[in-house]
């Protein structure tokens, strides 16, 4: 086997210093456990414009509103996947990986948003990354909708518009018929929460439509039965010949009780935000958890609403969503501090989903780093075990795990992070979770929506002063490479080994 090395640099013995010592704790994890990475299309491809692509809603956001970036930055270039996509998958096999999870720009396929025009440009560029991964052995998971609505659609009430379940449903048909013989992996929508509380609820996320306390909730039941439409169709016409794996993924940051005495705080928020979405889908009665249905209920008639302003699913709909996942894609970053008193109930307007809600919520500050992300790995245990227990242990699928930095290849904050996750997801999986997967966000840096490039969650940095988009592997690459090659966790760790990084030919 040749293996190519691109360079060895150790630190040890240096001027008569005896060699560190470790006690090494090796973990293994489960035979046929997958590793991966993951992008999203609009993050990383670039040529926003180039070969029939049409507008999407983030396209609109930066283009007309450069200011709400933090950076006034977009993702016109981002880091030019659209024609460098063979680095990028020289990156997956540098790494070893077993998987990388993409998604498909829809208004680069289907530039009308509907089907009556197939752009085959947008079409040969999803081929040729699909078939370059499978040349090197590296598994395409596709997801569909990872944010980047037609603006088209948004401009006739995007996921507000009951008419999105069969315009999403249509995308899906042509993926499918377009990708399903070569794509076995395939997650519906990514994180339904962003995409409806930040996207419709507020102004966090394009569309940034900010009608609070009701869009959501519209977005949401909408998104939930165009994701099951997709699955059932999966499930009629192409399961038996293409034999795929279709999920939604959803985040899940976990809230923990900032005492005992806010339990209670800690239950209801869990049960809003993840549980809201995985709820009608993975429990065994389906629909919305009944402290949301209740809560909101009550506030909307103080508030002088004629009826809920969660709008319910009806019976045969309730039939319809439950159970429409093969598995459960799970995002999830961190933890917070949730607590209930006085002053929570002028903390937020009214009405809103915050509101309804009803608590205060902070930042637990433990190892904080420099970026977006509190390092907590405990809480990553604690909402494994909880799905666990709640849900019938789903086989799950972990599609977005990773830790923020600013620029620089050294980044120890990141490598203690993964290791902290890993070690507390094999806790998971030794008590009895179901986790079949790990992705690690990000494969490389990208546009990260509202902070544009001020924030790094690659194990590959890029340049982006760079005309190349040069992507060069910081530590945490060599480090999860080797978590990859070994199948298993090492938790001896020496700052100073800086470890090589190569292609094993053959992979």
């Amino acid at each position: 086997m040749l293996r190519v090395l691109i360079f060895i640099f150790i630190v040890n013995n240096i001027n008569g210093q005896p060699d560190h010592h470790y006690e090494c704790d090796v973990r293994a994890f489960p035979e046929g456990f997958l590793f991966g990475t993951a992008t999203s299309s609009y993050q990383t491809e670039g040529a926003w414009n180039k070969s029939g692509k049409t507008e999407n809603i983030w396209d609109h956001l930066t283009h007309t509103q450069p200011y709400e970036i933090l950076d006034h930055s977009n993702g016109d270039v981002a880091d030019d996947s659209y024609h460098l996509y063979k680095r990028d998958i020289e990156m997956m096999r540098e790494l070893g990986v077993h998987f990388h999870r993409f998604s498909i720009s829809w208004t680069r396929i289907l530039p009308t948003s509907f089907p009556d025009e197939i752009n085959q440009d947008g079409v040969d560029y999803y081929n040729n990354l699909i078939n370059e991964m499978l040349k090197y052995g590296i598994e395409p998971m596709v997801t569909l909708y990872h944010w980047e609505l037609p603006q088209k659609l948004q401009l006739m009430g995007g996921w507000t518009n009951p008419n999105i379940i069969n315009w999403f449903a249509d995308f899906a048909r042509v993926a499918f018929e377009l990708f399903g013989d070569r794509v076995k992996y395939w997650v519906t929508i990514n994180e339904p929460y962003q995409i409806c509380n930040e996207g419709y609820g507020d102004r966090n996320m394009a569309p940034m439509l900010n009608v609070k306390g009701v869009a959501e909730y519209i977005c949401t039941k909408n998104l939930l039965l165009a994701h099951a439409t997709a699955y059932h169709m999966y499930d009629r016409e192409y399961r038996s010949k293409y034999k795929g794996v279709v999920f939604i993924t959803c985040s899940a940051s976990w809230y923990e009780p900032e005492s005992q005495d806010h339990y209670g705080a800690a239950w209801e928020s869990n049960q809003f935000t993840w549980a809201q979405h995985l709820h009608p889908i993975f429990s065994h009665t389906g629909d919305y958890p009944r402290i949301m249905k209740e809560k909101i209920a009550a506030k909307s008639k103080e508030q002088g609403f004629f009826r809920s302003r969660l709008i319910e699913f009806t019976p045969e709909e309730i039939k319809f969503v439950k159970g429409s996942s093969d598995a459960l894609g799970l995002n999830h970053y961190s933890t917070t501090l949730v607590y209930k008193n006085e002053s929570v109930k002028h903390m937020y307007e009214s009405p809103s989903f915050m509101d309804d809600l009803g608590v205060g919520m902070a930042s637990v500050n433990d190892r904080q780093g420099g970026g977006m992300v509190d390092d907590v790995p405990w809480g990553f245990y604690n909402l494994l075990t909880t799905i666990r227990e709640e849900y019938g242990n789903p086989p799950i699928y972990i599609t977005e795990n990773g830790f923020s930095t600013k620029a620089g290849l050294v980044d120890d904050d990141r490598v203690t992070y993964y290791r902290g996750y890993l070690s507390a997801m094999l806790d998971a999986i030794e008590e009895g979770s179901d986790i079949q997967a790990y992705t690690a966000w990000s494969l490389m840096d990208n546009f990260e929506w509202k902070m544009g490039y001020t924030e790094r969650f690659g194990l590959y940095e890029v340049d982006y002063n760079s005309s190349d988009r040069t992507r060069t592997a910081r530590k945490s690459a060599y480090v999860y490479k080797e978590i990859v090659r070994t199948g298993t966790l090492d938790m001896c760790y020496a700052p100073d080994l800086f470890m090589p990084i190569s292609i094993d030919e053959g992979h």
